[in-house]
């Protein structure tokens, strides 16, 4: 029988299931814990709580989650890899260390510290030397929102953790690397697999693609047949059982809830797709058209026949610029003549802020219940029994935007009746933070690994 390498998914987002990872390492026999936490807004909170303390910056569930996963894992030698580090992996591997002196097997803890993917400082190095990072949609280069930058990260691929790996580091805690280098780096290390097998790496990404948002594979956030999806509570996140060829088995824990099938992993797979031939990562471009899936038995997904072609010579890097503010009010409307109720709201708040003189960049009304979720609708009852005012303001003044927060509640006894859902307080104003996807060449990143012991 053909060696497997068994990779559990302990987390889909910086906040998932708080349980997940324990369960994964205790519920039975794997290889690794992959922990992902980071998306492309988490990078500037990071990086927000690390200016205001330059000992934060990572994602801190990780460490109260190890210490209940960390005993079990050092002592079964289950390696775990996780983008935990945000932009202080170090801060993270150090806090981590701390714990774990106080469990048990903890002198052997070797964690693995991959850096170099953080830009924020290099930008104007950068930008000196010819690379714009101009926006991937745009075309506008960096340098237009400069001033305004908050977090800058290259998406780094697999090469740094397979190195931390074969260091022996049992613990690995990257910066902003691809979700899916955290299920190839490891399949890379054990089976060997050379750095242009395009069609073994592909099938790895593959893998790490279906299993990167954890339980939304087995069954959570499922469109397909959802209310037949037995045991959520309990659900059991993700597994790939991985064959040195290259093909693998995508499971769960026996007697854990939710369900893999077919149609769950075809969901997964379209999730966040472009072009299916050319799924870009730092790794590999997996053709995503030649993925072969079929059914192996009670939650048991096999999959096969990934094909892969080389990367390019560039690694996307996400940034996160401020973009002015925001404050969203709401207010809920009852039967009867509800949605009149909170139509009429919206054009007296509308009314007052324009006799106050105040201009945004964008007012935005929605009337949830009615028309929030899927636009204007062609037909809606007369008499619904309640509905939401959700209205919100945008733009650079900040002082607007405050003004703005002290236009709802008043509406409480100056507008229509029947209001509730006001106990909230006032609005709140908010820093808008907008999104800045660039490419950079690959020659001036360089991601360094190093050691941490007890």
């Amino acid at each position: 029988m053909s060696r497997i390498v068994r990779i559990a998914a302990g987390q889909g987002f910086w906040g998932d299931w708080l349980e997940a990872p324990r369960r994964q390492v205790e519920g039975g026999p794997i290889d690794y814990l992959m922990l992902d936490y980071l998306a492309e807004v988490t990078m500037s909170i990071l990086q927000k709580q690390m200016q205001r303390d330059p000992l934060a910056g990572y994602a801190r569930d990780f460490i109260t989650q190890m210490e209940g996963v960390l005993p079990a894992a050092l002592e079964k030698g289950v390696r775990v890899v996780a983008n935990a580090g945000g932009v202080n992996p170090r801060g993270c591997a150090e806090a981590l260390l701390a714990m774990a002196r106080g469990l048990a097997h903890h002198d052997r803890l070797r964690v693995g510290v991959v850096s170099g993917d953080d830009l924020l400082p290099r930008i104007d190095e950068l930008i000196a030397a010819g690379h714009e990072l101009a926006h991937m949609e745009t075309g506008a280069p960096l340098s237009t929102v400069r001033a305004r930058v908050l977090s800058a990260n290259a998406y780094v691929g697999a090469p740094p953790i397979i190195e931390a790996l074969a260091r022996d580091a049992n613990v690995v805690i990257t910066g902003r690397c691809t979700d899916t280098a955290l299920i190839l780096a490891p399949l890379m290390h054990e089976f060997g697999w050379p750095a242009n097998d395009w069609n073994r790496l592909a099938s790895g990404i593959v893998a790490g693609h279906i299993v990167e948002c954890g339980a939304q594979s087995t069954g959570g956030n499922c469109a397909y047949d959802w209310s037949t999806i037995p045991d959520l509570e309990n659900v059991g996140f993700p597994i790939v059982e991985v064959a040195e060829d290259g093909s693998f088995v995508v499971t769960k824990h026996p007697g854990t809830g939710g369900r893999v099938d077919v149609h769950g992993v075809t969901e997964q797979l379209v999730y966040e797709m472009g072009d299916p031939r050319e799924y870009f990562t730092p790794d590999v471009i997996a053709d995503f058209t030649t993925i072969r899936i079929s059914d192996d038995g009670k939650d048991r997904v096999r999959v096969f026949g990934v094909h892969g072609t080389p990367p390019t010579d560039k690694l996307k890097v996400s940034i996160a610029y401020r973009d002015g503010y925001k404050a969203v009010g709401t207010l809920v409307y009852a039967w009867p003549d509800a949605l009149a109720k909170a139509k009429e709201a919206d054009r007296i708040i509308r009314a007052r802020l324009a006799t106050l003189g105040l201009t945004f960049d964008l007012i935005h009304t929605e009337f949830v219940g009615a028309t929030a979720t899927h636009g204007p609708l062609a037909t809606i009852p007369d008499e619904l029994p309640e509905v939401q005012l959700r209205i919100g303001v945008r733009g650079n003044d900040r002082k607007a935007i405050e003004r703005f927060t002290r236009e709802v509640a008043p509406l409480v006894l100056t507008g229509p009746p029947g209001v509730t859902g006001y106990a909230g307080g006032r609005p709140k104003v908010e820093e808008v933070v907008a999104y800045w996807p660039a490419l950079v060449d690959k020659s001036v990143i360089r991601p360094s690994v190093s050691i941490l012991t007890t």
